[in-house]
């Protein structure tokens, strides 16, 4: 298994390498008020996936810290819920509902 995903990484490798040779042309960037920017297509697309790639973390992470912080929030909640006689949380409350399952 470990040298099918060796292989794996070394046509993926392979694959970007080639596709750096095949682009690169010079591209000219045009910013505001005149700027411009002339550099390897392949650093453009280098550059954009980069910053796609930060994004997309940035986005993970902090759902994630979000989703923690609410876990713990609730555990807390949870250690101060009220105990039935058996030791443990009542299930459900309510006016239709029995008191265990």
């Amino acid at each position: 298994m470990r040298a099918l995903i060796w292989v794996f990484r070394l046509f993926l490798f392979l694959l970007l390498f080639g596709f750096a040779v095949k682009n690169d042309d010079v591209v000219v960037l045009r910013f505001f008020f005149g700027a411009q920017w002339q550099v390897p297509l392949v650093l453009v697309i280098l550059l954009f996936v980069t910053i796609g790639v930060l994004i997309g973390v940035t986005a993970t992470l902090t759902t994630l810290y979000r989703q923690h912080r609410e876990i713990g929030h609730l555990r807390d909640q949870g250690a101060a819920a009220p105990v039935d006689g058996r030791g443990r949380a009542p299930i459900a409350h309510g006016p239709d509902l029995p008191e265990t399952y």
